[in-house]
């Protein structure tokens, strides 16, 4: 792939952030999302790939959304597959809450893993703490393990999860720990990718969380040197059932990093919409908005920041 790609990827989600961006607040998140979706679409429409939608908002028919299987671009040479949410983080959107973005990860042909729609549970590091960890042990084994590769007490380790009720023993036992707790209110994507920056305040990621979003963060984490393991939690057996018509024949099985996002050219871009983690949200002033986006490429381990101005049509 072009390295130049990854630019007009930036341009996708720039415009997906900005057309969600207006409606922050407004407490309709389908509304968010589909306009988002529709800007996505239109940018996509203009990149010159030949690109195939394997992870998406849902199926054929539920359209507005990017679904799995969709065609997009203009159909010209290379061949890729395309991981994306348009808006991730709806609710962030809908009720003005921090770390929406929205966020397309981009490889050759068969290099993401076909994620079902179900739960995942992560684990996510940045680079000082690559071979530390191990999803099979217990939270605190993996957090002296952390700690131990980044030269931190284990007191001064900021581990990023998810508020939910479901993670209400793994709060429990982080905090028995000693570790400092970063709760986020909806999705795990930009604490992950987080996790992995040198500026950012979260060491480690665990909980569960969508299964698609972990394949858009080992995309990320792959083009920034972190590690990160998985394993799929099926909440029925009709979920276990659609896995394996997937193709994954042992559903139970650990993801390593490479498992999730293969090969050695991925592409990533994510631009944010409301201020998080990561990102800085849309900031809307006379005549346009200026936008905050990171662009990165896992073949030249190259990780761009983006701040654009942009003016509208009067």
């Amino acid at each position: 792939m072009d390295r130049n790609l990854a630019l007009e990827f930036v341009r996708v989600t720039e415009a997906a952030a900005i057309a969600s961006s207006r409606l922050l607040g407004r407490g309709d998140p389908n509304a968010a999302d589909q306009a988002a979706t529709t800007a996505m679409r239109e940018g996509f429409a203009r990149v010159a790939m030949d690109g195939t939608v394997v992870i998406g908002e849902g199926e054929r028919d539920e359209a507005p959304m990017l679904y799995i299987g969709e065609r997009v671009g203009t159909g010209a040479e290379p061949a890729v597959d395309i991981a994306l949410d348009p808006l991730e983080c709806t609710n962030s959107v809908a009720y003005g809450r921090p770390n929406a973005l929205s966020v397309v990860a981009v490889a050759p042909r068969g290099q993401f893993l076909h994620a079902p729609d179900t739960y995942m549970e992560k684990i996510a590091v940045g680079p000082a703490a690559v071979g530390a960890i191990d999803i099979r042990r217990s939270p605190e084994e993996n957090l002296h393990a952390v700690a131990e590769a980044k030269g931190l007490p284990v007191h001064d380790l900021t581990v990023a999860i998810l508020d939910r009720e479901r993670h209400e023993q793994l709060i429990a036992r982080v905090r028995k720990v000693g570790c400092r707790i970063h709760l986020i209110p909806d999705g795990d994507v930009s604490a992950a990718i987080a996790s992995a920056v040198a500026e950012s305040t979260v060491d480690i990621l665990l909980g569960t969380g969508g299964a698609p979003e972990g394949v858009l963060a080992a995309a990320a984490l792959r083009c920034l040197g972190g590690d990160m393991q998985a394993r799929l939690a099926f909440r029925n057996e009709a979920e276990l059932e659609r896995a394996r018509g997937m193709g994954l024949v042992d559903p139970g099985r650990i993801f390593q990093l490479q498992d999730l996002a293969m090969g050695e050219n991925i592409m990533f871009a994510a631009t944010g919409i409301t201020d998080g983690d990561l990102l800085r949200g849309v900031r809307f002033h006379k005549g346009g908005c200026r936008t905050h986006s990171i662009v990165m490429r896992s073949q030249s381990r190259t990780i761009r920041y983006i701040e654009a101005q942009h003016l509208f049509e009067s």
